[in-house]
């Protein structure tokens, strides 16, 4: 173990020359290039492993191909992920941690916007920043081999799914308590919210080029049917 520098408890000697020679506070903490370096490659091979997975799939991508489009070694893979499980668990939370944090924790509480309007934000959000973008890919990807690989599936669950729920729930205790949502038991499956955003993601991947969809629209209706808004008298 390195040996922590002592310290100097001396008054300091006002000189020019002890100045020159005293880096500063910032500078001792601005990174180094060989970090910088190493940020840099780690970032690309995420991108690079992104690619290789949605184009291959998990089980026929090669750690060989992700080094190739990443434009590195393979030994360097290594020395950020210690396999293939690894590397895809680094993209989820790369590209997903911050929605789920955003989802998790909806703005409620006094002085609030209604629930109504929190959940429409939540679709406008998952439509602009999941439907149709590389995040749309890794649900994809889950569901298309999450049943063959338990692992991806259980790592998924625990790391979005389960933070999901948490903040669908949530929105809908506080529709619930505004009296905007009139059946309390939406809050036992607080998938019905996130239903038709699963449905939308599959859609636009395998169906889209068929028949297009107005994404944000189709959950607003279905916000609608939660709601019990545009109901005959």
């Amino acid at each position: 173990m390195a040996k922590l520098p002592l310290i100097d408890i001396r008054p300091a000697v006002k000189s020019s020359r002890s100045r020159k020679t005293t880096p500063s506070r910032a500078s001792a903490a601005r990174p180094t290039k060989r970090a910088i370096g190493a940020t840099e490659r780690r970032a690309a091979i995420v991108a690079a492993g992104l690619d290789e997975f949605t184009a291959k799939g998990f089980a026929a991508t090669r750690l060989d191909d992700v080094a190739k489009r990443a434009g590195v070694a393979k030994g360097t893979i290594y020395l950020h992920f210690k396999d293939k499980e690894a590397l895809f668990q680094e993209l989820v939370r790369t590209a997903l941690g911050p929605l789920v944090l955003r989802v998790s924790n909806p703005p409620i509480g006094e002085g609030a916007a209604s629930a109504r309007a929190l959940m429409e934000g939540l679709a406008d959000m998952f439509v602009r920043e999941v439907i149709g973008t590389r995040r749309g890919d890794i649900l994809r990807l889950i569901i298309s081999e999450g049943g063959r690989f338990p692992v991806l599936s259980d790592f998924y669950y625990n790391e979005v799914i389960a933070y999901g729920i948490a903040g669908m729930r949530k929105l809908i205790d506080y529709g619930v308590a505004r009296g905007e949502i009139r059946n309390p038991r939406v809050a036992e499956f607080p998938q019905l919210i996130a239903a038709p955003l699963v449905v939308a993601v599959i859609w636009q991947g395998l169906f889209a080029r068929h028949q297009p969809l107005d994404f944000a629209e189709m959950l607003r209706v279905h916000l609608d049917l939660i709601f019990n808004e545009g109901k005959a008298a």
